[in-house]
């Protein structure tokens, strides 16, 4: 399964389609590519486990932008990303292959790229999730996020690279030379960070954002955050039409019409995955889901 589904989402050509300059998807075009990739092998999911599933990818990926102590930093969380799922594929040199070609695509497209380049690719990320407010217990029980579904700024630990630990204030002239200093204290414990992390295709990359959330087993549950009526003013926005949507689907159809989507072979149909402790369970988030959250698969054929 693991094997389908990443060879899939490094598929040659959805990686050409990806790489090309573009608007940012809408949220209905994330959604869409998000479970075809998460059917592309025979693990079918049903509406209540996808839903929750895509509540949590986003949530943890908003966490991650969200916390990079500069915005150069999501570059090294995407390599964490990356580095994961080498480990997943470590021995099929096949899949392996498309993922490092992927890698160094990253590396030629965003290494060259100025710090204003990358504070804009983080703003416009979070603009895309600002309305987001999932509660997600991993987060709760880590005091990262608020009961409003809101997440909590550390105030303390390492500054980023390249900055120095507050506390102290420098005045100088005209001239530019240094005339005085003033002190003063901060609320948090700040520390001078070790090292860089790496952004080459291998080596430490320091900063642990990016990696594995779930190192230490735990229940994880997603609750809605906000009152319904919050929930549907903001679907109706999503919903609103766009003068664009008809040149956003011609491409999706050209995107998808390129993954390699796998069948199953022989007799198989398949398993399905429950991400609830129980069907009733499943089935009782299914029905008090708010309907304007739940998406539905769009379906899109390619043709010549």
């Amino acid at each position: 399964v693991m094997n389908d589904i990443i060879s899939t989402m490094f598929n040659r050509k959805f990686m050409e389609e990806l790489f090309k300059p573009q608007d940012l998807y809408s949220k209905k075009a994330l959604r869409t590519v998000y479970d075809r990739l998460a059917h592309a092998s025979i693990m079918r999911l049903n509406q209540a486990s996808m839903d929750k599933l895509y509540d949590l990818m986003t949530m943890a990926f908003k966490y991650q932008v969200l916390l990079c102590p500069r915005p150069r930093d999501i570059l090294l969380v995407t390599f964490n990303h990356l580095d994961a799922i080498k480990d997943f594929i470590s021995d099929s040199p096949g899949i392996l292959n498309q993922v490092d070609e992927t890698f160094r695509r990253l590396i030629e497209t965003y290494n060259p790229l100025s710090d204003g380049e990358f504070q804009l690719i983080r703003q416009t990320l979070l603009i895309f999730f600002q309305d987001m407010h999932i509660r997600v217990s991993i987060f709760l029980k880590d005091k990262v996020q608020n009961s409003n579904g809101r997440f909590v700024l550390p105030i303390s630990g390492p500054v980023p690279w390249g900055t120095e630990v507050p506390g102290l204030i420098r005045i100088f002239n005209h001239k530019g030379v240094e005339v005085k200093r003033a002190e003063f204290t901060t609320a948090g414990n700040y520390v001078t960070p070790q090292r860089e992390g790496s952004f080459e295709l291998y080596g430490d990359r320091v900063l642990k954002l990016g990696t594995n959330m779930y190192s230490v087993t735990r229940p994880v549950e997603t609750h809605m955050a906000g009152s319904s009526k919050n929930l549907a003013s903001q679907a109706k926005e999503n919903i609103a039409p766009n003068p664009l949507a008809k040149e956003e689907l011609n491409f999706l159809a050209r995107l998808l019409g390129g993954l390699d989507i796998q069948k199953p072979a022989g007799g198989e149909s398949g398993f399905r995955l429950n991400l609830f402790t129980t069907d009733e369970e499943e089935e009782h988030a299914a029905q008090t889901r708010p309907e304007e959250l739940s998406y539905k698969v769009i379906n899109i054929e390619a043709t010549q």
